[in-house]
């Protein structure tokens, strides 16, 4: 693993989601690209059932609060179906369903905004699967670059099977494993 010094959390994520934007062909503005870093930077996860913590967050009759339930709750779905897909697919969740309501608490947060704040979540909100995937390429290449081991070589192979990311199998090939899927399954 290479250590790289950098500013802050945020000054490292910035490269990383420019390469992951890139890989996989996502065009975002630079304000979504900057809110993209914000939310790698400051993660925020949802303890609770994501419908419920919706419908909650949509009746708030306090707008600020409202606003920044609705927000967080578009972070942590977005962040949470980039590095966590599997785990809402082990909980019986297909991405579709994930994927719109992180949209819809952006598009909700969105409505409540008025200048440019509110492009920015309509475009969060509007490419919220892309902006998902784009997070999936970043934990990707987050693992890919953790120190050598048996045990995380382990974690890329696992990675690799759930997801056949084409980032985690160079990683794998660079580590002397040649991952491939024949008509029987994995080889």
């Amino acid at each position: 693993m290479t250590i790289v010094a950098t500013g802050s959390i945020a000054s490292f994520f910035d490269e990383v989601v420019e390469d992951a934007l890139k890989a996989r062909g996502v065009n975002a503005s630079e304000g979504a690209t900057r809110y993209l870093v914000g939310v790698l930077a400051e993660p925020h996860i949802e303890p609770r059932p994501l419908a419920l913590s919706l419908q909650e967050a949509l009746v708030i009759s306090e707008p600020a609060e409202r606003f920044e339930r609705l927000r967080l709750l578009g972070d942590a779905v977005l962040y949470g179906s980039g590095f966590f897909a599997d785990h809402f697919a082990a909980r019986g969740l297909e991405n579709r369903y994930v994927c719109t309501i992180g949209a819809r608490a952006y598009s909700h947060a969105g409505a409540m905004l008025r200048g440019d704040q509110t492009g920015l979540f309509d475009e969060l909100a509007q490419r919220f699967e892309q902006f998902a995937q784009v997070l999936t390429e970043v934990a990707d290449r987050t693992l890919a670059h953790q120190a050598p081991g048996a045990k995380n070589l382990l974690k890329l192979y696992e990675r690799w099977l759930k997801t056949g990311s084409e980032t985690v199998a160079e990683a794998l090939v660079d580590q002397g494993i040649f991952p491939t899927r024949g008509t029987k399954g994995v080889q």
